[in-house]
């Protein structure tokens, strides 16, 4: 099941700017998503305790960045319980895309975010339905 067949996802904006957060949540609205908004790493990790399919994570915030957030995600959180994270940057370097990927990032997307780039990004988003959750559960 994948977004952009009907499957609304729930998402996680990471921002600490408050334009790009209005935007963000303004395109994800328009594309049928739920998103919640947090301004650094530190809310991200608070916030995951709820369950998220996406984190649209900035690199650059303060206090905790994105790259730390996510590290710290895959290393503490349980596999089955991780989202899917997209960086969402504005840096644009040759290696930046390579270094978001080694931090366990799952996706790049920069800024400025176009709604076409973060539509295509989103429609491989696989959304757990309950029966993959009593799937997983069962004794085999």
């Amino acid at each position: 099941m994948l977004a952009g067949l009907g499957f609304k996802l729930s998402i996680l904006i990471a921002e600490d700017n408050a334009i790009n957060q209005k935007v963000m949540l303004l395109m994800l609205k328009k594309l049928g998503h739920h998103a919640d908004v947090v301004a650094n790493g530190i809310e991200v990790l608070q916030a995951l305790e709820r369950r998220y399919d996406v984190v649209l994570m900035d690199i650059g915030m303060p206090e905790m960045d994105g790259l730390q957030a996510t590290k710290y995600i895959r290393y503490h959180w349980p596999a089955r319980e991780q989202p899917r994270i997209i960086a969402v940057t504005a840096y644009v370097r040759c290696n930046d895309r390579e270094i978001c990927l080694d931090a366990g990032m799952d996706d790049f997307i920069s800024k400025p975010v176009r709604i076409e780039e973060l539509k295509f990004t989103l429609q491989f988003v696989k959304r757990e339905t309950p029966q993959d959750c009593l799937n997983a559960h069962r004794i085999h």
